[in-house]
């Protein structure tokens, strides 16, 4: 036998609207209310008909859509984390696709987030195009896209400010003395990796300083190792690293540890997020923060505001960053030993 809402409804002894609070996670019922109707549409093997609710919302669905690049980079679990619960606080789910940085792998991901009625899409990755907003846009879906500054009906952005943070990075390289900088950068095609570059000069020309050497790499542990040897094949070393973000500036700290260069004694790592390990890796690192708890906040709250609108009017958010100093800077060595590729 199939039951519906109002048999749920009639056996635990309360309203309908009562019982559809407690099935969306409304936090309006109280413990005792809740765990009565969940024991009875347990007992009774009650679904919700998620095409009949959806229907009765003019054909939106419960679900925020998010799109990351990477699922195995480690900045992404904390802001997917954050959204997650945000949604899940407000009677929302979400609808995860991760592009691994592949324009096809994206396309489908829109496909299927348009063909399943989101509300609303979270565009967390520096691979998807402006057109791809423009799409979701124009099906009165509401869009977030980070590092991408256009707003317009349906579409808002969030900047990385993440000229705030290298700032102080580049300031706290320039008190401790050093000159001879490299920057470890991201693939130029990449959005974010552009306006991370961008950033670094701007800091580095204030302070009247310049790269030493820019070598371009794929911002992962094998990037940064592989930078790092490139560097060590000739030429004058640098004293400090500057790295497009944690994952390659522990994977230089790696390669350094092989070519025999101490950090920080011979070298400073300076890197960029903040990732979880960053603090636990010897010496711990010295890096760039990228609140990335309050940048999911940040595209859910965007998100819902927008969706619930009727205007839908963009709306431009800017999330800042610091440094934060840890074990892997330190003075300048007046006497840099060379780098010795063995």
């Amino acid at each position: 036998m199939t039951y519906r809402i109002w048999d749920v409804a009639e056996q635990a002894g309360v309203s309908k609207s009562t019982v559809s609070r407690v099935l969306n996670g409304s936090t309006l019922v109280n413990a005792d209310t809740r765990r009565h109707v969940l024991d009875v549409a347990r007992r009774l093997n009650y679904y919700r008909n998620a095409s009949a609710q959806r229907l009765a919302r003019g054909g939106r669905s419960d679900f925020f859509g998010l799109l990351i690049s990477d699922i195995e980079n480690p900045v992404f679990p904390e802001m997917i984390k954050s959204f997650e619960t945000a949604a899940a606080a407000k009677g929302f789910d979400l609808f995860l696709c991760a592009t691994n940085y592949n324009e096809n792998r994206t396309e489908a991901a829109v496909r299927k987030m348009i063909e399943n009625s989101v509300r609303g899409v979270a565009i967390m990755t520096s691979s998807a195009s402006e057109g791809i907003a423009e799409e979701l846009a124009a099906r009165q879906i509401a869009v977030v896209v980070v590092d991408l500054e256009v707003e317009r009906r349906n579409i808002s952005s969030i900047t990385i400010d993440y000229s705030s943070g290298l700032s102080e990075g580049v300031e706290h390289l320039a008190q401790l003395g050093h000159k001879k900088i490299a920057f470890l950068a991201g693939p130029d095609q990449r959005r974010s990796a552009r306006r991370y570059r961008e950033a670094v000069i701007k800091a580095l020309h204030e302070r009247h300083l310049q790269l030493q050497q820019i070598i371009e790499c794929d911002q992962t542990l094998s990037g940064g190792r592989a930078a790092v040897w490139q560097l060590a094949s000739g030429g004058e070393p640098p004293t400090a690293l500057l790295c497009i973000n944690d994952l390659t500036a522990i994977g230089a700290m790696t390669a350094l540890r092989e070519i025999g260069v101490r950090v920080p004694e011979q070298v400073s790592v300076l890197g960029c997020e903040d990732i979880y390990m960053a603090r636990f890796v010897n010496p711990p690192l010295t890096t760039v923060k990228l609140d990335r708890k309050c940048l999911g906040e940040m595209a859910f709250d965007v998100l819902e505001r927008m969706s619930g609108s009727k205007r839908r009017k963009g709306i431009e958010t800017v999330l800042k960053t610091h440094l934060i100093v840890r074990g892997s800077t330190a003075a300048r060595n007046p006497a840099p030993a060379a780098w010795k590729r063995e």
